[in-house]
């Protein structure tokens, strides 16, 4: 969601539309440098948690700032901060779902489903990043009658265009051989990602083609357990834990097969990512099926075997050729530079509204 947020600011008229991000206080990772430099502010304020807090220090800037539109991130959890935005009367005020959820994850589920019957109370825009997405939260029949906007995920296409001379200087950086089969993942270490499913997966695939590396990007609470299962498993000279980078579009180039076995996704857009990076991905279903714009994306069940997912692999990499997705990602409405005028567009349309 932040690297949604930030392609679109990044590439936005901001002589017309300028964004102000609105942080809880123990945040991190915030590219406060970079927002500074493109004219924005970052502003912290007390986690939701701390109710009382959070409603009087939005409310109080809300109505400092005069802003016209109040634009929430955080799907179920947007029902707090539009509160304090109606009570601030801030006339536009947009609810974003960018997930959905699974059963697996009971607790944050509970959560999710005792707020979604609120996500329209305080909100008078609904927008997704997908049909899914904005189903789940808003309803089919507010999806049937237009009422929800889909802004894709729309990534900054050339940059992850694949580039042969960048991956061989890649793989030098991290010692893995021309002709190793390297599987990438890019997430948090959350449930959701289902790292432990995937450690599986490998695992499996190792017993296929002993001649494979696993990149995991990100960071996250459960890292330290997935280092260990990945111990216990006898692969720590296989899986490579990389952090998180700002290289990424440059270790897309590196990979071979992206691997998303996630217990639920709205539209990842590290899912747009790989694909634009000419990858073959093999990804869970549990996602909204608008992940798949090209060919080259696979769904498979989270019920399948570990097993069953290191063969689909097996089969699929074999004869597989990278290929140029400039052209078909813009046409499928994934080309950023396009996208984010339609965004300025959306905003000035429904200011004028106002008048």
């Amino acid at each position: 969601m932040e690297a949604v947020l930030m392609n679109y600011y990044k590439y936005i008229d901001r002589t017309k539309i300028q964004f102000d991000f609105f942080c809880d206080n123990d945040s991190t990772n915030i590219p406060y440098e970079e927002i500074e430099k493109l004219g924005g502010k970052v502003i912290l304020i007390p986690p939701y948690q701390k109710v009382f807090k959070y409603q009087k220090s939005l409310q109080k800037i809300f109505k400092e700032n005069n802003y016209k539109i109040v634009h929430s991130h955080i799907n179920t959890l947007s029902v707090f901060p539009l509160y304090a935005a109606k009570k601030a009367n801030i006339p536009i005020r947009i609810a974003h779902s960018h997930s959905t959820s699974n059963k697996k994850e009971w607790k944050k589920n509970l959560l999710k489903q005792i707020l979604k019957p609120f996500s329209k109370t305080f909100a008078n825009n609904y927008f997704a990043c997908s049909e899914y997405a904005g189903k789940w939260l808003f309803g089919e029949k507010e999806f049937n009658k237009g009422n929800i906007y889909v802004l894709n995920n729309a990534i900054d296409i050339d940059k992850f265009k694949y580039n042969e001379k960048i991956r061989n200087e890649i793989r030098k950086e991290l010692n893995i051989n021309k002709d190793t089969l390297v599987i990438g993942h890019i997430g948090r270490f959350v449930k959701q990602k289902n790292h432990d499913f995937l450690i599986d997966i490998f695992n499996e695939y190792t017993k296929l083609n002993n001649n494979t590396v696993l990149l995991l990007i990100g960071q996250g609470p459960l890292e330290e357990e997935i280092k260990e299962k990945v111990n216990k498993l006898n692969l720590e000279n296989k899986v490579k834990f990389l952090g998180q980078r700002e290289d990424v579009n440059e270790l897309y180039q590196a990979i071979d097969i992206f691997l998303l076995p996630s217990l639920y996704e709205g539209l990842p857009v590290v899912g747009i990512e790989a694909q634009a990076s000419g990858l073959l991905c093999l990804l869970s279903d549990e996602m909204t099926k608008e992940t798949k714009v090209l060919n080259t994306a696979l769904f498979m069940s989270l019920s399948d075997a570990p097993e069953s997912w290191a063969k689909v692999i097996n089969k699929n990499i074999k004869n597989f050729k990278r290929k140029d997705t400039t052209d078909i990602l813009t046409k499928k409405g994934f080309n950023i530079h396009k996208e984010a005028d339609k965004l300025v567009s959306k905003y000035l349309e429904l200011v004028g509204e106002l008048k």
